[in-house]
């Protein structure tokens, strides 16, 4: 009930301090209407066509790469110091150290190990350049059995 209460608390005082903010900036602010101050503009310049325009669909590919190995960097860190823990880990769950630690480098090569695969599919089909034409990075689409895709995957690459 205390630790309720002491949420409570500090959830609502951060939440009267915020309003209090906003409150006194409403009350102290010039009030100098312009209609230059409501142009839409962007980073300083003023927009030049329209705003729904169709984005390349590399800027999301680079933006899911990065967050993917973002994100297993930072799952390395809590696995690297509970590695360097591994004898008191060890102790407290009845293994070894030793055991402890295989079976920690076991799971963290294989999780690497999937990464490092998602990142040879990217870089072998050609998602990891920026510059690109769209005849470079289509399959072939004519599949018949016994052919060996490692040599047919890519029209402009060779292998």
């Amino acid at each position: 009930m205390e630790l309720l209460l002491s949420v409570t608390l500090f959830l609502s005082f951060g939440a009267f301090f915020v309003f209090l903010n906003l409150m006194v900036g409403k009350l102290v602010r010039p009030r100098l209407p312009n209609p230059d101050k409501g142009a839409v503009y962007e980073c300083g310049e003023v927009g030049i066509g329209q705003s729904w325009v169709q984005f390349d669909l590399r800027f999301y590919i680079i933006a899911l790469v990065f967050l993917i190995f973002d994100v297993e960097v930072a799952l390395f860190y809590p696995w690297a110091v509970a590695y360097g823990s591994a004898a008191e880990l060890a102790a407290r769950v009845g293994m070894s150290a030793f055991d402890l630690r295989v079976v920690a480098l076991v799971d963290m090569l294989f999780f690497f190990g999937v990464l490092l695969v998602g990142f040879a599919y990217l870089w072998r089909f050609g998602y990891l350049d920026w510059v690109r034409s769209a005849a470079s990075n289509s399959l072939k689409i004519d599949y018949s059995p016994g052919i060996d895709l490692r040599h047919e995957a890519r029209v402009d690459r060779p292998i």
